[in-house]
């Protein structure tokens, strides 16, 4: 079987073939094709965004596609960024300039109100059209300065309690093991699996 991640984004790609490398599937991403323009992400919740990407990567390659939408919610701040994570700071912000805007806005406000949660919604487009969701939520606490080399986005600054580390900080098996998007990707697995079956003719 061969699935398209709907992504260009290396740090996700990487995350997301390390969680399905033990499995028969060939994974490709935005970067092996040359003809899909950039996905615009106009829904309101992570659902629709998801699913409106994997459907337009599908319809673009004629192969299963699986996207993800997913970001930061911070309670503090109602729940924002949200769905517009990745451009908090403007559309054309890269990590530093959106975390350096999440510190500024929790300025001054004291570590047990800056509760958080990363949140994975991914989609499943086949060719048949059938559309399948799998979900993820990771609590934590946003720290008060960038901690860590490791991950992207938000990493530095979220940091997990039982381990007293920061996403950014954790070692990438742990991280795997515990992320929003490790757990989206555990039952997406599965869906990916029955897909697998049914290509294979049910054997």
């Amino acid at each position: 079987m061969r699935l398209v991640i709907a992504s260009r984004n290396q740090g996700k790609i990487r995350e997301i073939k390390a969680m399905l490398s033990d499995m028969p599937v060939e994974i490709l991403s935005l970067s092996d094709f040359d003809n899909i323009p950039e996905l615009a992400e106009e829904g309101s919740t992570f659902q629709e965004n998801a699913a409106q990407k994997a459907r337009s990567v599908m319809l673009a390659t004629g192969l299963t596609a699986l996207a993800d939408d997913s970001g930061l919610e911070v309670d503090y701040l109602g729940g924002a960024p949200g769905v517009y994570s990745a451009r908090f700071a403007g559309a054309k912000a890269n990590d530093a300039a959106n975390n350096y805007k999440l510190l500024k806005l929790l300025t001054g406000v004291p570590r047990e109100k800056r509760t958080a949660r990363f949140v994975c919604v991914i989609a499943i487009a086949t060719p048949d059209g059938q559309l399948y969701y799998s979900e993820g939520k990771c609590e934590g606490v946003i720290g008060f300065k960038p901690a860590g080399d490791g991950g992207f986005g938000y990493d530095p600054l979220f940091i997990v309690p039982q381990y007293g580390q920061t996403f950014a900080q954790l070692p990438p098996d742990i991280k795997n093991s515990i992320s929003h998007r490790a757990q989206a990707l555990t039952l997406a697995r599965e869906i990916i699996a029955g897909l697998v079956n049914e290509e294979r003719g049910g054997v």
